[in-house]
């Protein structure tokens, strides 16, 4: 394919409307920052934070599309990864930048990441399995790619929310304290990134319902393994499809990766930006301030959750876990390592531990995500459970 054809079919009419949209409405937001920090009636505010998520839905619709053109083309678990990173790493460049700011923001890693992990773990696989749940019957996870991911968020959240909590200085880890956390959780982080890629790739694809196994038998007359039941995966043709894609398309991933990254950085900028203009309204609504991180982390993960719901809608309930379990397995792995960093560099209190609440909930969404991906199948009524948890979490908020 031509470099003209290529262009032409990455850069659509449609990607290049929503791509000035979002920059537009962010040079425009910074442009009228004055106005906005003045005080704004309750209609205008709201008007104005109507218009900002409008564009954001806009500029994630983009987003969604292009990570599913990469997908296609790239296959799991490579697909989605490039959407996930993308995110989770704009994402901590936004919390390292709240922290170099003006003001105190000891816990603002905390905050966000705590948000990200319900939001993930309850709201958005809750959604998922509920709407995937009513659409299909059968849908059955690669139970090894769950445990994996379920592995690493036990150590992970331990190391991020728990253990500050118990040997920390109120809860934050002293400087000896956080640099054996930070090296070993980026070895950590980076083990799984290699095995995910390399040799347990496998693990973190689609797996084969027992009647496509009994009807490819009946077929080829050789008897479906009792052994593999429904764990049997699809043919591993993962590397030739990874190798095809970077051959044959590598002008074409370039465009969309870059196009992907281009449409996901004004969304975590507005959210940025619009964060004062939320907690304004909130206020003015008597509610907790907590709400606007709980609100941002939403919009930022957006895109994600979009491209999670439609997976499941398809009946890929891996791609779902990939999605959603692989996004806050980047997300702690990237943010706690570079907010303690951060703090050591600049001398700033990093507080991460987190109180008995919050870490109760995250032990019972950790127990919830085992019940529900290591039954036959999961259903609908797995959903509803875990959108249970996320309102129980949203109580707390307010109280």
């Amino acid at each position: 394919m031509s470099t003209t054809s290529v262009i032409k079919s990455v850069f659509t009419r449609s990607a290049i409307i929503k791509l000035v949209l979002g920059w537009g409405s962010f040079v425009a937001l910074t442009v009228a920052g004055g106005a906005l920090n003045g005080a704004l009636s309750t209609p205008v505010l709201f008007t104005v934070l109507a218009a900002i998520v409008a564009v954001i839905l806009a500029a994630a619709s983009g987003v969604v599309t292009e990570a599913e053109h990469l997908a296609e083309k790239l296959g799991d678990p490579y697909g989605t990864l490039v959407l996930t990173l993308s995110i989770v790493l704009i994402e901590v460049i936004l919390i390292s930048a709240v922290m170099l700011g003006p003001g105190e923001h000891a816990t603002i890693a905390r905050d966000s990441v705590m948000a990200v992990a319900m939001i993930i773990l309850n709201l958005v696989i809750g959604t998922a399995l509920l709407v995937g749940g009513f659409k299909h019957r059968d849908m059955r996870p690669n139970k090894s790619g769950v445990s994996a991911y379920l592995s690493l968020l036990v150590a992970l959240i331990t190391v991020a929310f728990a253990l500050p909590a118990l040997i920390g200085d109120d809860g934050a880890y002293t400087p000896a304290q956080a640099i054996p956390i930070i090296a070993l959780t980026v070895v950590l982080y980076a083990f799984f990134l290699a095995r995910q890629m390399g040799a347990q790739r496998a693990d973190f694809q689609e797996v084969v319902a027992v009647a496509d196994q009994r009807a490819g038998a009946a077929l080829t007359g050789v008897p479906a393994n009792p052994q593999l039941g429904a764990e049997q995966l699809t043919p591993d043709a993962q590397t030739s499809q990874l190798a095809d894609a970077l051959a044959n398309h590598k002008p074409e991933l370039i465009a969309r990766g870059l196009l992907l990254v281009a449409m996901v950085v004004p969304i975590v900028l507005l959210s940025h930006d619009m964060a004062a203009l939320l907690d304004d309204g909130l206020d003015r609504l008597g509610a907790p301030v907590a709400l606007s991180g709980i609100i941002i982390a939403m919009i930022v993960f957006l895109p994600e959750t979009i491209t999670a719901i439609r997976a499941a809608l398809a009946g890929e309930i891996q791609r779902v876990s990939n999605l959603c379990h692989g996004a806050l397995v980047s997300t702690v792995g990237l943010t706690i390592p570079a907010v303690l960093t951060i703090g050591l560099l600049t001398g700033q209190t990093v507080t991460l531990g987190e109180g008995a609440t919050n870490l109760l909930l995250l032990g019972v969404s950790l127990l919830l995500t085992l019940t529900t991906f290591f039954g036959r199948r999961v259903t609908a009524l797995h959903g509803a459970a875990h959108l249970f948890v996320f309102v129980l979490y949203g109580i707390t908020v307010f109280q």
